[in-house]
């Protein structure tokens, strides 16, 4: 059972990163500072940095923790699945999980517009494909587990982890520039674009 003092430290974190997304898609992540985030949850920066190694640690936070969910979801994937359908069902059946660790801190809107903040932001950008190769590697470290191959000498783990990637990356590229701004849009666009991988990879494209 959650004690009061763990209690206070965990909606204090919460202030402090529902307060940092509202400033960072209201106001510009690089116009933000650490003192004003601060100063919206009535600490000192010194708090934050309890909670947060820098802007971009809590710019991510949320990312972070349905990142890690996902990964988790795929490495308890029924044995029998392939690995891209292990991916897939992962990624489409942990909807609802995913959905309530974004509530869990957050309102799911603000974690919509934090995401439309970070492809629009060059710096957050970057930080977001250095984090995903981050994530790939653990995905196929979890593949390779998974299908008892070597993940240092068998390519194919992390063919199929930049195959979905690919994916996703593709997914939240239209998605951010799409007028249909909801989160289970992303979920409808993802699964469309998983079910043309086979064709778009080893399929002929002309057509007479």
């Amino acid at each position: 059972m959650e004690t009061l003092r763990e209690r206070k430290k965990r909606r204090t974190r919460e202030a402090l990163l529902q307060a940092a997304l509202e400033l960072f898609t209201t106001q510009g992540y690089m116009r933000t500072t650490v003192d004003e985030i601060a100063e919206a949850v009535h600490v000192s920066q010194r708090t934050f940095f309890r909670y947060f190694a820098g802007k971009e640690d809590v710019a991510f936070a949320v990312q972070e923790m349905t990142e890690a969910a996902f990964v988790a979801a795929v490495r308890a994937r029924p044995p029998h699945e392939a690995p891209m359908e292990a991916m897939r069902q992962a990624f489409l059946e942990g909807w609802d999980t995913i959905r309530e660790t974004v509530e869990s801190v957050t309102p799911v809107e603000l974690y919509l517009r934090m995401y439309r903040t970070i492809a629009s932001t060059p710096a957050l950008l970057a930080a977001h494909l250095r984090r995903s190769a981050t994530t790939e590697a653990a995905l196929a470290h979890v593949l390779a587990e998974r299908e008892g191959v070597d993940v240092d000498t068998d390519p194919r783990p992390r063919l199929a982890v930049a195959v979905f990637g690919g994916v996703i990356r593709v997914t939240e590229r239209h998605w951010c520039t799409s007028e249909d701004f909801g989160l289970e849009s992303i979920r409808t666009l993802t699964a469309s674009y998983l079910d043309q991988v086979g064709s778009a990879l080893t399929g002929n494209w002309r057509t007479p």
